[in-house]
């Protein structure tokens, strides 16, 4: 009898998750913002900054504080992730890497040092598939064999941060996402980078970077830009020389824990 009243359990327990999941609009957001210019912080808008903070989501940080986030999404290697490792190291800073699962497969060894110099390998899907087409068990296979490929290559345990593939979420993303322990992490600064038949130079790279930057920026780089990886350490230290520090995920989540301790519960 108790057998039967467990299995009875654990059907309502499943079937109130997947009706509740499955009332959420699942209308594709493809991820966009009025960009930043002279110092004022990029603006996504009152809804989708409800919506975010709904899920415990972000895209960007503090406007009191002249922090920055830096990201890289890697869907493969192109030869420069290397040279960005090498400019994080010598200017001690920490950055977050969105991998896929081709990345995982094919550069095992800079996945293993991003970690072992103390970054944060996140998740960006394993396929790097529109993830508001799929259902939810696909989407939670699709994040669960990232994270633990991840931990196989680098030992890192656990994994929390996600950046969706191709900028396309939906509240039901959020949630399916939310609900199996990852916070969304979007961004306020980019620009078209990721053509790699279509690089400008890194004085491009530069410029777009420096013209958009804001107090409490998230920047999204991709490490397949043989221009950002030209332009990165100039990029840091002129940041630097204007009073910006460069800070981990980590630690923007825990600021966000101490001012609202319900996000910890």
């Amino acid at each position: 009898m108790k057998k039967v009243i467990n299995i009875g359990l654990v059907f309502f327990l499943l079937f109130g998750f997947v009706q509740s999941v499955s009332a959420i609009s699942n209308n594709a957001i493809h991820w966009g913002f009025k960009k930043a210019g002279n110092g004022e912080q990029a603006d996504a808008g009152q809804e989708y900054e409800a919506l975010l903070e709904k899920y415990g989501a972000f895209y960007k940080g503090s406007p009191d504080d002249k922090i920055l986030y830096l990201t890289f999404d890697n869907g493969y290697e192109n030869g420069y992730t290397k040279q960005v490792l090498d400019v994080l190291k010598k200017e001690k800073v920490p950055a977050t890497f969105f991998v896929t699962g081709h990345y995982l497969r094919t550069a095992p060894d800079l996945t293993k040092r991003m970690v072992n110099e103390g970054h944060i390998v996140g998740n960006h899907s394993w396929s790097h598939p529109d993830l508001t087409n799929m259902s939810v068990p696909k989407i939670k296979q699709e994040l669960n064999k990232v994270k633990k490929e991840t931990e196989r290559i680098t030992g890192q345990k656990g994994m929390q941060y996600l950046r969706p593939p191709r900028g396309i979420l939906s509240e039901r993303t959020l949630k399916v996402a939310q609900e199996a322990g990852y916070t969304h992490v979007l961004w306020s600064l980019a620009y078209k980078d990721w053509e790699v038949n279509h690089q400008k130079g890194w004085k491009y790279a530069y410029d777009q970077i420096l013209a958009q930057v804001h107090p409490g920026a998230v920047l999204l780089l991709h490490s397949v830009s043989k221009d950002n990886a030209d332009a990165l350490e100039k990029v840091i230290q002129d940041l630097k020389k204007q009073g910006y520090s460069f800070k981990s995920l980590d630690d923007f989540v825990m600021k966000e824990q101490i001012k609202n301790p319900a996000l910890t519960m």
